[in-house]
């Protein structure tokens, strides 16, 4: 049986361990004590589109981890360095699936592992609702390439990828898979950016288009543009981005951007609209939307920590 850690208990994460503990021997790599023992204790329960329980073997400490088959690695990509250096020896013989948002994070798995890395992402989605329960809200693949710097063989991205069918969840394997990432990056900055900004989940505001006022054309606009720079780069996308805004809006999901700001944490925006913004000024792009909303959602994180200077009151 094969040997997977999924680094990184979030919603994506318990996803995967959950229905990879049907198929394989999982443990989960958690950064809080409290958290392991309780997984050990009760396991996974997932409910929403399916319901069942799992038992997975949890643990904050590498030291208690085996020679591993295959790494999910679904924390978020700030936390890429932190989360996966500790586990960097039990993957000596391994492969590690990035199944993060946004770009970068391979590269950063790649230079601490020196492991074969797998370029993905995924359009499923689902909400952790503690820490042994987790609500399975949007049922679409994980998209996996090769990450084209370790020279990853193809044949180790299809047994991946074949592994995670068979646990009952949706996993494509491509030849090339920035075209996927590519897709679901536009769609995810576009998306969380708003999300976050106009502290609304992905409701069907984002798809409406029929009146002047309607969100939706600020997520056209914006997709658009992301559009452009894949265009720029010569990539082709996968899916179109829109259509996947128009797939997600009815979930009323709350977005990992907005759960972010309602708990005053650093968002991804970096890896997100932020790599798009950036990549659109390397490439003499214009990208105004994306950028503007970028600086904004810096700014809003600035402000959660920015002491004013107290002003004296005075006449007018």
């Amino acid at each position: 049986m094969k040997k997977v850690c999924v680094i990184g208990a979030g919603a994506i994460g318990s996803l995967y361990a959950a229905h990879l503990a049907r198929v394989a021997e999982v443990y989960l790599f958690v950064r809080r004590p409290e958290h392991a023992r309780a997984l050990n204790a009760e396991g996974l329960r997932v409910s929403g589109l399916r319901h069942f329980h799992a038992r997975v073997r949890a643990t904050c400490d590498a030291f208690d981890l085996p020679q591993l088959d295959l790494g999910i690695v679904s924390c978020k990509a700030a936390q890429t360095k932190a989360a996966v250096r500790p586990v960097a020896s039990p993957f000596r013989n391994g492969v590690l699936f990035s199944s993060q948002n946004g770009l970068g994070c391979e590269e950063m798995i790649y230079e601490i592992t020196n492991s074969p890395v797998i370029r993905g992402t995924t359009f499923m989605s689902g909400v952790r609702l503690s820490d042994t329960e987790v609500q399975f809200d949007l049922d679409q693949p994980s998209w996996m390439g090769p990450f084209e710097p370790s020279h990853t063989p193809f044949s180790i991205v299809k047994d991946a990828a074949h592994l995670i069918a068979s646990s009952g969840l949706k996993a494509v394997a491509l030849e090339d898979a920035r075209p996927a990432q590519w897709s679901k990056l536009i769609f995810n900055a576009s998306v969380n950016a708003v999300s976050a900004l106009a502290e609304l989940p992905h409701s069907p505001h984002f798809a409406a288009e029929k009146d002047f006022s309607d969100l939706g054309h600020l997520l056209h606009d914006l997709i658009e543009e992301g559009k452009r720079v894949a265009a720029k780069l010569g990539i082709r996308l996968h899916e179109d981005p829109w259509e996947m805004n128009k797939i997600g809006a009815p979930t009323d999901h709350v977005t990992s951007m907005l759960s972010d700001v309602r708990s005053r944490s650093l968002t991804e925006v970096d890896y997100l609209g932020g790599a798009i913004a950036r990549e659109a000024q390397r490439l003499g792009v214009p990208a105004p939307l994306n950028t503007a909303l970028y600086r904004l959602i810096k700014a809003k994180e600035a402000s959660w920590t920015y002491a004013p200077k107290a002003h004296k009151s005075g006449a007018g």
